[in-house]
């Protein structure tokens, strides 16, 4: 009776340190599913700070660039259309006034800063973008473990037993096969 009382008792302690342990790494699992849908939501917030912020910057250099030009194009027309030597005159003084800014904005910036501020926007996009697609799938990867590990036998009792459910994965939306628009 003894010995019988012993045993039942000794099962009984290893099953409670094996659902001890199996609670302890489902925990941990679970854990890392939500500590890793947090990273994904930083890179989302990176996202919605960075971009919007990196297209008015564009839009802003482009504008001044954009203006030298158009008043180089503008002084041009005035100089071909000038019927008089004042006009002429007049004119020709604009154009060199266009001229010495635009000497000034390549001097400044030897290669033009529309199309740097342009490139730098897209390597952040894309940058951007591959962040998110690498947290995703490490989110996959993570709710992946710990669906197998509470599905598992005799897991699956334990885990039902301590309300852990099944996490889901991320999948692409509708649409999410067409690129974003980037407007300026």
């Amino acid at each position: 009776m003894k010995k019988t009382l012993l045993i039942i008792l000794a099962v009984i302690v290893i099953i409670a340190l094996y659902a001890w342990s199996l609670y302890n790494k489902m925990v941990t699992a679970n854990e890392a599913v939500d500590s890793q849908w947090a990273q994904i939501e930083t890179q989302f917030q990176r996202r919605f700070d960075l971009i919007p912020n990196l297209v008015e910057s564009v839009k802003g250099a482009m504008q001044q660039e954009q203006k030298v030009f158009g008043n180089l194009a503008e002084a041009r027309t005035r100089y071909a259309g000038a019927k008089t030597t004042n006009d002429k005159v007049e004119a020709a003084g604009n154009m060199e006034s266009a001229f010495s800014r635009l000497l000034v904005v390549m001097e400044n910036y030897p290669q033009l800063k529309s199309v740097e501020t342009v490139q730098t926007l897209m390597a952040q996009i894309e940058g951007t973008e591959n962040r998110i697609s690498v947290e995703r799938k490490r989110f996959n990867d993570v709710a992946r473990d710990f669906n197998a590990m509470i599905k598992r036998l005799p897991a699956n009792l334990f885990a039902s037993l301590f309300n852990f459910n099944e996490k889901q994965y991320i999948q692409s939306v509708a649409g999410s096969e067409n690129a974003p628009a980037v407007k300026f």
